[in-house]
């Protein structure tokens, strides 16, 4: 019975890789549970900061990045799964406040088009205008405020 126990035994662990490896049990194979992966909790974003950021985003960024976010191609970046977008807040509102001139690559495509300075807009209408963008369009991202605007204006 021992010998035939031996045998067998080294069968499994030949069959399960190199025998001087541990094998994997089904506790390694599950997926890790919800305590065991930190996964970020979507951002709760009040709807009245919403609206009035897609009114400021109608009046000042419609025309250019069109209803939908996705640009114009070849010309106007999208703001829908941009990078830019969902990435460095403080590069976004820089972007707003100061403009922008010159190539860039959005979504792994180039534009050279010319985004004229925001500038003249109130910090709360530009956080206002950025948070519903980091929040449409399929993009999630957390809320700028107006004292993120007000810092980056210094």
């Amino acid at each position: 019975m021992i010998k035939k126990t031996i045998f067998i035994c080294g069968i499994w662990l030949s069959l399960s890789g190199c025998a001087g490896e541990p094998a994997k049990t089904a506790q390694q194979d599950t997926p890790p549970t919800a305590q065991e992966v930190q996964v970020p909790a979507p951002v709760q974003v009040p709807a009245e900061l919403l609206a009035a950021g897609k009114a400021v985003y109608s009046a000042n960024c419609l025309a250019c990045h069109q209803a939908d976010g996705n640009g114009v191609p070849g010309l106007n970046p999208p703001l829908a799964g941009s990078e830019w977008v969902t990435g460095d807040k403080a590069k976004l509102v820089g972007t707003v406040l100061n403009g922008l001139r010159g190539p860039i690559t959005v979504k792994g495509e180039r534009y050279n088009g010319v985004m004229p300075q925001q500038s003249h807009l109130a910090d709360a209408d530009i956080a206002a205008a950025l948070t519903y963008v980091r929040n449409s369009f399929g993009n999630q991202g957390d809320v700028i405020n107006a004292e993120d605007v007000k810092a980056a204006r210094k």
